[in-house]
Formats: C-alpha cells, structure tokens, sequence
C-alpha cells in the first residue's frame, strides 16, 4: 500500500474494512475523489461517506482507515462557511484537538479549523499581499479574518503598520497567536468587534485598504474610502463576477465608488483572478488609485 497514490491506498485500505465488515464491495466506487490535505489534517468534503450504504462501517474504523491510507493523524468533514462571521461548520471524526498550523509562504497561520475557515485556493492572492505593499504605509484590513491578507504585508513587505478589524472571537484568536509566532506583533494593531464601529476611528490613516469579504465587501465601501489619507492610496476589493465578463462587475463597482465620494478620481491599477467560485462566477479582486481632485 505504501507505494501507491492516494486515492490507490483509500481504495485499498477501506477495502479491506469492507471486507472485513461483510460489506458491498460496491461501497468503492463511492469513494470521495477529492479532498484538502495539510499538515496532520484531511478535509473531505461534505457529501463524502453519507449515502445511506456506508451506514453499517462507518465510525472509527472507517475514519482510522481513511487516516492510515492519507498518512494524516485527524480526519474531518467540511460543511457550509455560515452566518456573518463566515464561521467554518468542520465537523471533527477523528482526533481530539482541532488546532492547526499552517505554514505557507514563510508565514506560520495558527487556527481551529472547525471554527475559522481557510481557503487554500487564495494562496497566489496571499503571496501577492505580501509583494504590494510599500515600505512605511500604513494598511488597514476591514475583514481581517485570521489575517489571511494583513499577515503577508507584515512579514514579506516593509510596511509600517496594519491595523485589523475583526468581530469573530476565534480569529481574533487566532490572529493573535499567528502575530507573535511570526514575530509581528509589534506592526499590527487589533480592533475587534464590528468594523462599522472601529473603522471610523481610523479616518484618513491609510494608505492602503483590503476589503476582502465574499460574496461582497459593498457594506464596507463607504468606511474604506474614509479611511484612505487626503492624499488617496489604493483599495483592494474582492467580490464575484460573472466568468464570461469580469469587466461588468469592474465598471459597475467603480461607479458605485465615483458616488460615494466625489473629491477623489478612481482609476483601475489592475484586477486579478483568485479563483471559481461557484458555476460561472469568478472570485476576483479589484485594485483601485484613488487621488484627489485638483
């Protein structure tokens, strides 16, 4: 089994628990095709092992021989990203404890992976963060989560410093842990709680803004623009556009910001792909200049 791919020793493993148990060999064609893997953890996704078939093997043995086949220690199963929080919904099937760190990018992010989500398919995007940022700016992250964006700023970039607004208690958490593992600390400030509270407080102290909230950053675009200096600085606003014509939802979010406030010309620097979000929708991200009007 040792030599095999993955998905070979899966099959091989819960097999012979199939047999073993007396079930239907039919059960490994239902096999999940894919899952997330990092450090000691597999994710599978949520429909995995739930028709009603698996009914008589699954529980530990199953779950241990699942481990065994992905050479990892803790097996869970991925739910919805829910409520305002976006709060992972991970139910754990094998293991205790469900801290985790993740190494990506030279940067150490510590996390519970069943009450923070993180998505693996942003890394470029993470990367990119932490090659934007321009020595002695200043950056405000408005949905900082554990730090996914402002975390690649304060360790790969030279800027000043990163204020964080978060209102999910485990991120905070979290983030607080992943600052001093990366010995940043002393560049970032946590404002935690609601960031239509905190953001105010931050007016006109950025030179730069991350709006990265999905499905839309909308609700934070009036407090971002507030936060910029007199003298502008650049906004980076994910959102989800349709596949077949990124640019529609381009334009439109540039004259939702031209209205909102109008000592200030817009222009696009660039927008980047992250990622499929859903069937013919895209996870993108806008950089935006803002300058002010002569």
């Amino acid at each position: 089994m040792h030599g095999q791919n993955p998905h070979g020793r899966l099959r091989e493993s819960v097999g012979q628990l199939i047999q073993k148990k007396g079930a239907d060999s039919s059960l490994l064609n239902m096999l999940p095709k894919r899952w997330e893997k990092f450090a000691d953890v597999v994710l599978l996704p949520r429909d995995a092992f739930t028709a009603e078939e698996w009914g008589s093997i699954a529980g530990q043995e199953l779950w241990t021989a699942v481990a065994t086949a992905l050479k990892v220690e803790r097996v869970g199963i991925i739910g919805e990203i829910v409520g305002d929080r976006r709060e992972s919904t991970v139910e754990l099937l094998l293991g205790e404890d469900d801290w985790v760190v993740r190494r990506e990018n030279g940067i150490d992010y510590g996390y519970r992976f069943t009450e923070c989500m993180f998505s693996s398919g942003n890394v470029n995007e993470r990367r990119r963060m932490g090659e934007v940022g321009l020595p002695g700016e200043t950056v405000v992250d408005l949905f900082s989560g554990i730090g996914y964006y402002s975390l690649p700023m304060l360790v790969n970039s030279q800027v000043n410093h990163v204020h964080c607004c978060e209102w999910n208690p485990n991120a905070v958490t979290s983030l607080r842990w992943s600052l001093e593992s990366n010995a940043v600390v002393e560049r970032c400030t946590i404002h935690e709680g609601d960031n239509r509270v905190a953001a105010p407080k931050l007016t006109g102290v950025a030179d730069r803004v991350i709006l990265g909230l999905l499905p839309s950053a909308e609700g934070g675009f009036e407090l971002a623009l507030n936060c910029l200096k007199d003298s502008g600085g650049t906004l980076h606003i994910h959102g989800v556009a349709p596949s077949s014509n990124h640019q529609s939802w381009v334009d439109e979010t540039i004259s939702q910001f031209s209205k909102i406030r109008d000592d200030f010309s817009v222009s696009e620097t660039s927008h980047v792909r992250v990622k499929s979000y859903a069937p013919h929708w895209d996870h993108i991200v806008l950089d935006l200049t803002f300058k002010p009007r002569a």
